[in-house]
C-alpha cells in the first residue's frame, strides 16, 4: 500500500467516526466546533521566568491540580457534571465527565518553591521563575567585528 492509500484511508476513518457520533455529540453539547482533547499549552520564555498558558474556558480553579515531583510539572483537572430534567412525559439525565493531564519537565533554572498559577477568563497561567544567576547569564551582550 503506498502512502498516498495509506494517508487518504486514515482521513476516511475519523470522518466515518465523526458523522457516526455527530447526533450524540450534538446532544451533549459537543457540537458546532467543540471536541474532546486536551486543552491547547502555549510555554514563553522571559528574561526572569517561564510562562505556561493552557487554554481551559468552562473551569473553575478548583478544578485543577499542579503538582510538582522532582523536576516534573503536572497538570491535570477532573470536573464532573449531572444534569436532569424531568417532566410529566419524560426524565432526561446527562452525565458529563472532562479530565486532562500534561506534564512538563522542568529546566534545572525554574524555583519550584516560587511557581505560582492563576486562572482567569478561561486561560490558566502557571509562572515559573528563573533563578537569579540564570536571570543575569541572559543578559544580552552585542559584540563588535574586528
Amino acid at each position: 500500500m503506498s502512502t498516498k492509500e495509506l494517508a487518504k484511508r486514515s482521513e476516511m476513518f475519523p470522518a466515518f467516526f465523526d458523522d457516526f457520533f455527530r447526533p450524540w455529540n450534538d446532544w451533549m453539547g459537543m457540537g458546532k466546533g467543540k471536541s474532546l482533547t486536551t486543552p491547547a499549552v502555549n510555554i514563553s520564555e522571559t528574561k526572569d521566568h517561564f510562562e505556561i498558558s493552557v487554554a481551559a474556558p468552562g473551569l473553575k480553579k478548583d478544578d485543577f491540580n499542579i503538582d510538582v515531583e522532582e523536576n516534573m510539572l503536572t497538570i491535570s483537572c477532573e470536573k464532573e457534571e449531572k444534569k436532569e430534567e424531568k417532566d410529566e412525559r419524560y426524565t432526561r439525565k446527562e452525565y458529563n465527565y472532562t479530565s486532562f493531564s500534561r506534564s512538563f519537565t522542568l529546566p534545572e533554572e525554574v524555583i519550584k518553591e516560587k511557581i505560582e498559577a492563576v486562572y482567569q477568563d478561561g486561560v490558566l497561567r502557571i509562572t515559573l521563575p528563573k533563578t537569579e544567576q540564570t536571570k543575569k547569564a541572559a543578559l544580552a551582550k552585542h559584540i563588535a567585528v574586528k
